[in-house]
């Protein structure tokens, strides 16, 4: 790294930004001794300590007086609050040198908390899950982030050591070693980071210098960070080089970028592009994948550099989340008031990635989106469910516990089936019964009951959780049951098989299936059926076309069915080739939608069908096939 501790063959060399104090010196914890730094230009001070070596921990004294941990730490042993380690990054011998990295087309995303996925909590033993992720069909690995915290436990997002992995979950080489595991079994692993804020406790950098953060524009969680003012340069080396150090030295294949609406930047080449080129550049020969979170859904973050774009691979589309969250449940309050989760809706996700694309946006009381033209479908990362949406509730519940499980199993079905890239968030794949709740851990105090209050306030946009009862019923987060009450029950995946088979044979299908294999959503047709079915129609070669029926309602006779979408390829017909309802999903017994009568769709439910040339026999449940050209499945 630039910045930092480097361990050399002479010693330690040691360089941080610091412009606001006059002098700086380091001062190692163990030997009791204070060596002072150089100033160089534009507010760089450096050094090379003779006495130091890897396994050593110091601290930065500025002016004589106050010590503080390294900005660019690789680890804090004892939190943010304590001294920094010097860590020898070269020490640990990895085995991934085939490893070639990824690009976005293909993969399935998975979103993990490490220290809520197992028991434990740890980097080693999220190890130990690694073969069940990737029997489920999972390619992609999503860590929630692990720069340092403070406390015990935290969602990662009051991060304020971001080059240190949080100890609680172990040191640098625990999180390699998991890294290097999941790429023997052919798992890549992407790494949440946050570059729009700081946590409110032990954020030390204004010590060092006034121009990390600016008052210039709003931010939601506190001060944002300057990019674009006086010194903004070296501030945006510090972030640049954060996601240039995961990427290097971690092999981790590519970042999720948290809330990249809320980053500032007025200058000429915005700062995620310029990160963008960086990352790549540190990955060498690897590919790697950047994901952005955006709020505001604008489609510059996955075009193109060279056309004014900020060239990530990704982004994130909340409207398929809000839209399928207001189907299942019946309630569209809070920010899911500009949704009514219909069939039409649903199609336009699937066709044009956004819903909003400049329209306004009554919740926000302004226009929202940006157009999306020919981006392809892999760009846009759909979801059901995610840490935020399933903990923005009273109880943290998921998504099986607030709907009839035939709806979610149809739409657990669209989601995988979509031409865009699916993300499934940990435990969903088996319908796990321990809730995901927000979750900290400050000491009883002033910012601990902040905290608290900001969450019931945070809650009360949704009427519903307004009410004086629901807002004494929210949890504190600050409780450890909270955390503890979010950790996963593996066992949860033998009692419940049937959504785990459920998500294994629709990835299965998603991956072998030459037609939903091409992740086109141009070649991709719908049409609204019914009050709450549609039809989605994939276009494949030579007539050999898919679809995909999809019933939230009531069962609904399709007698008789004046939508063309539903009629066969010429010289084809209709083979029933999956449903939601099979018995082995939980479901209530499969009755084949498509009878020489016409359609009936059964209630809550998902049918995939492909085509067959006629005169010949494809059942794959043994369902007889008819072979008359006129009389085909219609």
């Amino acid at each position: 790294m630039a910045l930092g501790a480097s361990v050399t063959q002479e010693g330690v060399q040691f360089r941080c930004w610091a412009p606001k104090p006059a002098r700086v010196e380091i001062l190692l914890e163990e030997e009791g001794t204070v060596h002072a730094l150089t100033r160089e230009a534009e507010g760089y001070w450096t050094g090379l300590v003779l006495e130091a070596a890897a396994g050593m921990t110091y601290r930065y004294r500025l002016d004589g007086e106050a010590v503080y941990p390294d900005p660019c730490s690789r680890f804090q042993p004892e939190g943010p609050h304590g001294p920094s380690l010097i860590v020898d990054p070269d020490v640990f011998r990895w085995r991934d040198d085939a490893w070639q990295g990824i690009t976005m087309r293909g993969q399935v995303i998975y979103e993990l908390h490490i220290g809520t996925f197992t028991p434990d909590g740890t980097f080693d033993s999220a190890v130990t899950q690694l073969d069940a992720l990737k029997d489920l069909g999972i390619t992609v690995i999503e860590v929630m982030p692990v720069a340092e915290f403070p406390g015990r436990w935290n969602w990662g997002y009051d991060g304020v050591g971001v080059y240190a992995p949080a100890h609680v979950y172990g040191d640098p080489d625990a999180l390699k070693r998991f890294v290097d595991e999941a790429h023997r079994r052919g798992l890549a692993v992407i790494l949440d980071v946050v570059y729009n804020h700081l946590g409110p406790d032990g954020n030390y950098l204004p010590a060092f210098s006034d121009d990390y953060f600016t008052d210039r524009y709003p931010n939601e969680w506190g001060q944002a960070i300057n990019f674009d003012g006086p010194g903004s340069h070296a501030v945006r080396e510090f972030f640049i080089q954060n996601a240039c150090y995961w990427i290097d030295e971690f092999h981790l294949d590519g970042l999720r970028l948290d809330a990249v609406h809320a980053f500032h930047d007025a200058g000429p080449l915005h700062v995620v592009a310029e990160l963008s080129q960086a990352a790549r550049k540190a990955a060498g020969q690897r590919s790697i994948i950047l994901i952005a979170e955006c709020e505001a859904q604008w489609v510059c973050t996955v075009q193109p550099i060279a056309q004014d774009g900020w060239g990530l691979d990704g982004v994130w589309s909340e409207d398929f989340h809000h839209t399928a969250r207001v189907a299942a449940t019946g309630r569209s309050e809070g920010y899911y008031t500009d949704y009514r989760g219909m069939p039409q809706e649903f199609i336009s996700c699937i066709k044009r990635a956004f819903l909003y694309q400049g329209q306004r946006y009554e919740w926000q009381g302004k226009p929202r989106g940006t157009v999306v033209t020919r981006e392809p479908a892999e760009h846009f990362v759909f979801f059901i469910q995610n840490h935020d949406q399933i903990a923005n509730q009273l109880r943290g519940d998921r998504l099986h516990a607030k709907t009839r499980p035939g709806v979610l199993r149809a739409l657990t079905a669209l989601l995988l089936l979509a031409p865009q890239t699916p993300m499934l968030f940990m435990g969903q794949e088996f319908a796990a019964s321990a809730p995901f709740l927000f979750f900290v851990d400050f000491p009883p105090g002033e910012l601990a009951g902040q905290i608290y209050q900001g969450r019931k306030e945070f809650l009360a946009q949704f009427p519903s959780y307004g009410s004086p009862d629901a807002q004494a019923s929210i949890a504190d987060p600050c409780e450890a049951a909270v955390f503890q009450r979010s950790k996963l029950d593996w066992s949860e995946r033998d009692r419940h098989a049937e959504w785990l088979v459920l998500h294994r044979d629709l990835l299965r299908l998603r991956r072998e299936d030459p037609v939903i294999v091409q992740q086109a959503r141009e070649l991709v047709d719908g049409a609204v059926i019914g009050p709450a079915a549609f039809v989605l129609r994939y276009t494949g070669v030579e007539g050999d076309d898919r679809l995909l029926l999809v019933n939230l309602g009531a069962d609904l006779p399709c007698r008789p069915a004046p939508e063309p979408l539903l009629a066969p390829p010429i010289g084809r017909s209709w083979s029933f080739v999956w449903s939601s309802d099979a018995p082995y999903y939980g479901g209530p017994g499969i009755i084949e939608p498509l009878t020489q009568e016409g359609w009936l769709l059964p209630g809550g439910s998902a049918v995939f069908y492909a085509t067959t040339p006629h005169g010949t026999i494809d059942r794959g449940n043994s369902m007889k096939e008819a072979d008359d050209c006129h009389g085909s499945r219609q």
